[in-house]
This record gives C-alpha cells, structure tokens and sequence, in this order.
C-alpha cells in the first residue's frame, strides 16, 4: 500500500461519503461451480457438443464467451451464449449454496452504516436469481462487468474497496481506485493474487467483517491502511 493517498480511496468512512464496498459473486459469495457445471451439461445434451463441464467450472471469473470458445466455433459462440443463459434458471440457481460467511459480510458492511454492491461479469438477471434465493440482499447488483471494465460500477458508487476471488478482480479494483480485497476460494491462489496486485488477501470472507472493523478504524483516524 505504499504511495497510495487517501484520496485513492475516496472519502473517510464518517465523511459525507459513505462507506461502500463492492464484492464480485462467483467463488466470492456464492460456489457457483455445482450450478454452472448442471447448466454446462444442459447446453452440451441439447446441443450434442460435449463440454467437459468439470474443466469449466475450474475458470469461472472471465466472460461467458471465453469458457464457450473451448467448446464451440466462434459463429456459434453468440447462439450458445444465449442458450446457455435461457437454460441457466432451470439448472443453476438452487444447487448453488453461498460461500462460508457471504451473508455475515454484506451485513457487516451494513452494521458499519455502509453499503454493500456486486459487481459481477455474470448475466444480471440470474446473478439477481442467484441472490434471491440465496437471501442474500445487496444494495446493488451490477452485472456483465469483467476485470477493468468493473472500475465503471465501482467509481459510480463510489466504492472503498472491492472484494474478490480473481486477478480480474484485482485489476478491476485498482482501476477504479479502490482497495482490492482478495479471498483464494475460487481459482487464483494467493501467491497469484498478491502477484496481481491486491492490497489485501483474506483467506476467506469469514475474515472480512473484523478486517473491515479494523480497516473502518484506521480511517475515521486518519492511519494508513
């Protein structure tokens, strides 16, 4: 964090700011891969294309278009998106559980008079699904945002940090200008994490509400993070 200024950050939680905090979804707050994998094999049954489901759900974070061009000629790649996102609903929402702590870390956010957004690459309206059925109640959910172009949501916000378990994360928090907080529970371990960048690595989210206590202290009193 050295050279870093407060104003990287944005205003001090007390300010006329608020305190914001921003978390990806996959292999952040939910374990997608049982729900992503039912939905892969859904697409490859109908379609007769096999797609090693298993493989996928091993590099969840990128674009859906990226995992669909392993298994599919890029004139079809758009077609296959579309299909895969309509089965999704059917497949994908109820065998995926939260991750360890998701719902104690957005009501921490909340606790410390904050909000709590996701930013999220995955089609917003199932990552909506996801959440409602999960109970798990954001202030904002903002999807189809990878890597740096999640900086957009981020600054709109006005987010303090953004939480996450990949390097595109990481790249989307330092674009913004936030600090990365990252957890190795999806598929970049910490050595790769810390490599890209992030400020922080927790090793899970059952770490972050007393981090971001501690993280909201040092701000009120002005002490480098």
């Amino acid at each position: 964090m050295a050279g870093m200024t407060s104003e990287t950050f944005g205003p001090a939680p007390g300010s006329a700011a608020p305190l914001t905090v921003g978390f990806d979804l996959d292999m952040t707050l939910i374990d997608s891969r049982p729900g992503i994998k039912a939905a892969y094999q859904a697409l490859s049954a109908e379609t007769g294309t096999f797609i090693d489901a298993d493989e996928a759900v091993t590099r969840l974070g990128p674009p859906l278009d990226e995992e669909l061009a392993y298994w599919f000629p890029q004139s079809e790649i758009e077609a296959m998106a579309d299909r895969y996102r309509a089965l999704y609903p059917s497949y994908a929402i109820e065998p995926t559980p939260a991750m360890p702590g998701a719902r104690e870390a957005i009501e921490a956010v909340r606790e410390l008079g904050g909000r709590a957004i996701v930013v999220t690459a995955k089609h917003e309206p199932n990552a909506r699904l996801h959440l409602d059925h999960l109970g798990i109640r954001p202030d904002a959910v903002v999807g189809w945002l990878w890597a740096e172009a999640k900086a957009e949501a981020l600054r709109a916000y006005g987010a303090q940090v953004y939480v996450g378990d990949h390097v595109g994360d990481v790249r989307g928090a330092r674009t913004a200008g936030a600090l990365s907080v990252a957890v190795p529970t999806g598929p970049c371990p910490e050595p790769q994490l810390r490599e890209a960048g992030a400020d922080v690595v927790l090793p899970d989210l059952k770490a972050l509400p007393e981090w971001l206590a501690q993280y909201v202290r040092q701000r009120r009193v002005g002490t480098p993070v």
